[in-house]
This record gives C-alpha cells, structure tokens and sequence, in this order.
C-alpha cells in the first residue's frame, strides 16, 4: 500500500513540472532557474540530512552520488529545458522523454543482468504507444522536419543522461540514506545548471511573484519530494518499473493544462491515457518485482 500511494503521488508530483516551467519560462532564464532551484534543494536536503544524522558518503559512493546526480538531474533538466528553449517542440521533448523508460529496460537486461517477462515489453508498448496519442497533436503542430539538429541532439542527450543517473542509483550508493543521497545528487546536478549559466545561460529574472511562486514549488515539491521519491522507487521497485511510472507523465500533464490552460482534449487525447495507463498496469503487474542485483 505504501509503494502504490508513493508512485500516484511521485506521478502526480512529477507531472507538475510541465506545468511550472511554462508559467517560469517567460519570467526567466531555464538555466538561472534550475541552477537556483537544485542549489537550494540541496541545502534544504543537507539540513534534513544532518538533523537525521545522516552520514555524508564518502569516496567512490560519494563521486558516484554526483555523478548520477549530475546526470539524472542537471544533463537531464538542464539539456532538455535549453532544447525546448532553443527551437525542440515541447511535444517532441515530452515525446523522447518517453522513450526513457525503453531504454532503462534494454540497459537493465544488457548491462545489469536483469530479467523483464514479455508482459513488461507489451506494457512498455502500449504504454508508449498511448503517450505518442496523447502529445499528437502538439506533435501536428509543430512538426518533426523544422526541428534544429542540435537542439533535437541535445534532447537526445538529456534523456539518456535520466537513464544513466536512475541505473547508478542501482549500485552501491543504494545504502545511503535517502535525504544525504538527495542533497549530494543535487548538488552534483546543480554543477551543471550553473556551468550551464556560465557558458550558455543569460541571467534573465524579473522577481515576479508567479517566478518565485514556481521556484518554491519547484524546490519543495519537484526536487525535495518529486526527486527524493523517484530515488526511494528506484531502490525498493528497481529502475524498470519506476521508470514506467514516468509514462504517466505527459498524459497527466495534459489534462493539468486542461484544466488550468483550457487547452483542448481530444478524444484521441482521452484514448491514449487510457493506453498509457493499461500499459504501466500491465508492464507492472510482473507477478514479482524485477530482479534487483545486489549492491556491489
């Protein structure tokens, strides 16, 4: 009961952030905000972290929490909003956003040893299959052959850099406690919004009360709960079957900006949720929870 109540509300959570970013995106610059919103997550984590009497990892783990940190949420965050901004439709973004869960599959069973039943590929496929109806028409809109090459390399980039940073949380740092583990991976992810800032970014922000209103949630909610979940899935459910749950994201998203943007929804829009969400129930319901390797 807790896993099912943890994964509604880290979908849940998680789906916001489409959300968010297009209230922020005018108000200011995408690497500014995400450089600010991962610095003070991991203070707030830090200080969880230290009240909890946490122990900072140290040596490899601790590299290794930055790095996955860097991947998962600075390549990832950080590559993907500068691809939107940078000419990606936001509909072809969400839609290679889905593949993610794909390729943590094919890297789980290539490179972890793990074992899917042909219930979890179907699933993977229906599931995508129902997100691909749900942004067809943002996809319509904006087209796939005036997309600029470097901004759809960099979207490619993003997404694998999401599935690198979740397979990392596989190994040994899966022993260290979930708050010290978010603050160091944020952190790490925070490096790269700021390096981000220095070399590509602008430093665009206008103190508008909707700007800060997104930051809070995006520190709160997104990464302090949207991230220290996705963290906590990983570990007790494994990669595959978290990562199914992001299929839930876009269709989710979609009826969000329904109801809060009067954006339309369609009847293929409608059916394709229902996909989505036959897809993760069927590409979850395994019998018995993947094969999770041992902590090496």
């Amino acid at each position: 009961m807790i896993a099912i109540g943890a994964s509604l509300l880290f979908v849940l959570i998680w789906s916001t952030g489409f959300i968010v970013a297009r209230g922020m995106a005018p108000h200011g610059a995408p690497e500014l905000i995400l450089s600010i919103r991962l610095t003070l997550t991991a203070v707030l984590l830090g200080m969880i972290a230290l009240s909890a009497r946490q122990k900072l990892p140290r040596g490899k783990r601790l590299l290794l929490h930055i790095v996955a940190g860097a991947m998962l949420h600075g390549v990832y965050l950080t590559v993907s909003w500068w691809a939107v901004y940078n000419g990606m439709p936001a509909g072809i973004m969400a839609l290679l956003g889905a593949l993610q869960p794909l390729m943590v599959a094919v890297a789980s069973v290539a490179l972890l040893g793990d074992r899917l039943l042909g219930r979890a590929w179907a699933g993977l496929a229906i599931a995508i299959t129902g997100v691909t109806c749900v942004l067809l028409p943002a996809i319509e809109r904006s087209g796939v052959g005036g997309i600029p090459l470097i901004p759809a390399i960099a979207g490619l980039v993003a997404v694998i850099g999401m599935t690198g940073g979740t397979l990392v949380q596989r190994g040994s740092i899966a022993r260290d406690g979930i708050w010290i583990s978010g603050a160091v991976q944020n952190a790490g992810g925070a490096l790269v919004a700021i390096g981000a800032v220095l070399t590509v970014g602008e430093m665009r922000w206008d103190n508008s009360p909707l700007l800060w209103m997104g930051l809070g949630w995006s520190v709160l909610g997104l990464s302090a709960g949207g991230l220290s979940l996705l963290i906590w899935l990983v570990r007790t459910q494994g990669p595959t079957r978290m990562s199914m749950l992001l299929l839930l994201v876009p269709p989710l998203a979609a009826i969000e900006a329904w109801l809060l943007f009067n954006e339309r929804l369609g009847p293929v829009q409608v059916a394709g949720f229902g996909l989505a969400l036959v897809g993760v129930l069927l590409g979850r319901s395994q019998g018995k929870r993947e094969m999770v390797n041992e902590p090496a």
